[in-house]
């Protein structure tokens, strides 16, 4: 298993990431956003996909603010995104919580996400690779809904991995 990982202020972290994350695209790539749009600190993955759909990015999206997939639908959405796409290769992007001082940190990873390990709860993996927002501490007693979650950060950290995969769509496509 491996990774990468760059800060959203790292005026570079999207090249970073991009160049890491284009060898795993191909022509069944599938984006899906994890999060819901109620939490600040889970909306990381609705944004993403929303910015995505809105930049007319030409894989499928899954999971925007509109449409999220989160804990209460998520093993039916992706049934329907199998269903709909029976050869994917799925990158799945979601928020996660982590140490205090890895806050802003973004991971673009060669193995699937594993919603709601970080709040207790048991959902199915996504992806075949994935990429993470740490967005507030493990640390914290509210997880989640910790009101010290500034909405400037998630959606900085949404605008970098937008980006990342934009250009990593680039990369591929311009070395196939």
């Amino acid at each position: 298993m491996s990774k990468i990982k760059a800060n959203y202020l790292n005026p570079l972290a999207y090249y970073e990431i991009a160049y890491f994350l284009k060898d795993f695209y191909n022509e069944n790539t599938v984006i899906v956003c994890i999060g819901t749009d109620r939490c600040i600190g889970d909306c990381l993955g609705p944004l993403v996909g929303t910015m995505l759909k809105e930049s007319s990015f030409p894989f499928p999206i899954y999971g925007t603010i509109s449409e999220p997939i989160h804990a209460l639908n998520i093993d039916r959405r992706l049934i329907e995104i199998k269903s709909l796409h029976p050869k994917a290769s799925i990158i799945g992007i979601d928020a996660c919580l982590g140490d205090t001082n890895s806050i802003g940190e973004i991971q673009a990873r060669d193995y699937p996400i594993h919603p709601g390990k970080g709040v207790g709860k048991s959902l199915p993996d996504v992806g075949d690779a994935s990429i993470i927002g740490i967005v507030d501490s493990s640390e914290s007693t509210e997880l989640f809904t910790n009101r010290n979650i500034r909405l400037d950060l998630i959606m900085s950290i949404s605008k970098v991995i937008t980006h990342s995969i934009v250009h990593a769509y680039y990369l591929y496509s311009t070395n196939k």
